[in-house]
């Protein structure tokens, strides 16, 4: 499986792979770091078909690890470093029989082997097929153990050509989206630069040393590069391409990048665990209406909302039913979605964050992109809140601009809302916070917030 990308990092020879600070690493270390990683996995016992818990990041080593993993047609659950804590247990959620940590050492620990094996850990030993386990974020409760097979995820990626490009690594180390850039750069010998830290100077900073040419982040990551005041601060002339997914990006908000990066390409991906990530073209960098082209997954809308079939979806759940998959394998997505002329089609918000208005929905990305029309908000979370009498209210909290008088702010976002909304979707409730919250994955945090 892997062999094909093995022998690349060989021929990209002293081509820089990583950047991390004012170090390089060059595609030939990465290579020898693999086979090293291999001949450790080998001795210690490790088998095909076994699950290594890898916890790791974005380095030399957690890179060198998963694909050593993946070489000896074993199954990787990685767990990013910042959610460390969770490692244990994972590992008993994906029935692991290693844990492996790889910071500045190596360490590799057998653990309790399970009373049984899922027949899905068991198909892929069967066929000696790599794996990788990956976790839904657990917002809404248990953590979903989802199963792919590793060497049809990887396939696609053999078709790429070498291309000389810097690529930031900023979705994290267990995401669908940062394992797709991932091996995306490693298939066509990029530069990785990674950050520090995912705070927005920093990554501006990073984007300025080492030229960076793409950016894959959130709409909620691009609105704080905007508030810290990054692109008046930093030279980012280098970047052609922003790539924006995870949760609906505003309207107002793809402006107001727009209007600070004239010069970059703006581009809305989509994907999900289950189904990984399709491939999407953009109506234009202003415009948050996309068309799913390809071969490897197709689409159709039932009743608003987004449902995929993907070559590359998963096996299924280690530790959930498969609701969310009909009987000949489409996947209900949760993604509520209006259809534009062309085929393209707009996602307007997650069905699980309507607001239920008396009977009326209100999508909260539809009354944000209005707020942020409002020059003197930077930032705003549109929630339901509980009501007697209609079911549900739309709050909304607000991050003003320095120096706002809040009592007229309010008069003026109230006034602009009936203007520009029905009467029920203007936030009946508004209040003034520092910052908008948001989890690990830069994506925001609705629910009850009251």
């Amino acid at each position: 499986m892997s062999d094909w990308l093995i022998q690349r990092f060989s021929d990209f020879g002293e081509r820089s792979f990583l950047a991390f600070g004012d170090e390089t690493t060059p595609y030939r270390t990465l290579h020898d770091q693999v086979e090293a990683y291999i001949g450790e996995l080998t001795q210690a016992g490790v088998q095909n078909g076994e699950v290594v818990t890898l916890i790791g990041d974005y380095s030399l080593n957690g890179i060198a690890a998963l694909l050593a993993i993946f070489r000896i047609k074993a199954i990787a659950a990685p767990v990013a470093t910042g959610a460390a804590s969770e490692a244990d247990s994972r590992s008993r959620e994906a029935q692991a029989q290693w844990q492996l940590e790889v910071g500045e050492a190596f360490r590799l620990t057998r653990l309790e082997p399970p009373q049984e094996r899922h027949a899905y850990l068991e198909q892929l030993r069967e066929k000696r097929k790599a794996g990788l386990i990956l976790f839904s974020s657990g917002s809404t409760g248990r953590p979903k153990a989802m199963i792919h097979d590793a060497d049809r995820l990887l396939e696609p990626f053999r078709k790429k050509r070498a291309r000389k490009h810097r690529i930031l690594i900023f979705l994290l180390f267990d995401h669908i989206g940062g394992l797709n850039t991932l091996f995306n750069a490693l298939a066509t010998g990029a530069l990785m630069v990674v950050p520090h830290s995912r705070d927005a100077d920093v990554v501006a900073k990073a984007i300025e040393q080492h030229k960076v040419n793409l950016l894959p982040a959130s709409p909620t990551f691009l609105n704080l590069l905007l508030i810290s005041g990054a692109p008046r601060q930093y030279d980012l002339s280098s970047l052609r391409f922003i790539t924006y997914g995870t949760e609906p990006m505003p309207e107002s908000l793809l402006h107001r990048i727009k209007e600070a990066l004239p010069n970059v390409s703006l581009l809305q991906t989509f994907g999900t665990s289950e189904t990984g990530i399709s491939q999407t073209v953009s109506r234009a960098s202003d415009s948050t209406l996309i068309k799913f082209e390809g071969s490897e997954s197709e689409y159709k809308i039932v009743e608003g909302e987004l449902w995929i079939r993907s070559k590359n979806q998963v096996l299924g759940y280690l530790n959930h039913a498969m609701d969310r998959f009909t009987e000949d394998g489409w996947f209900r997505t949760g993604d509520l979605v209006e259809e534009a002329e062309d085929g393209f089609i707009k996602i307007i918000g997650r069905r699980e964050d309507l607001i239920n208005v008396g009977g009326e929905k209100v999508t909260p990305s539809e009354v944000e992109s209005v707020l942020l029309e409002i020059s003197e908000v930077i930032d705003c979370l549109v929630y339901g809140e509980e009501n007697a009498i209609t079911g549900q209210n739309v709050a909304a909290k607000i991050v003003a601009g320095k120096d706002q008088d809040l009592k007229q702010l309010k008069r003026a976002i109230k006034k602009h809302c009936r203007a520009k909304l029905s009467a029920y979707k203007v936030p009946a409730r508004i209040s003034f916070i520092d910052q908008t919250t948001f989890s690990a994955r830069f994506k925001k945090t609705r629910g009850e917030q009251a």
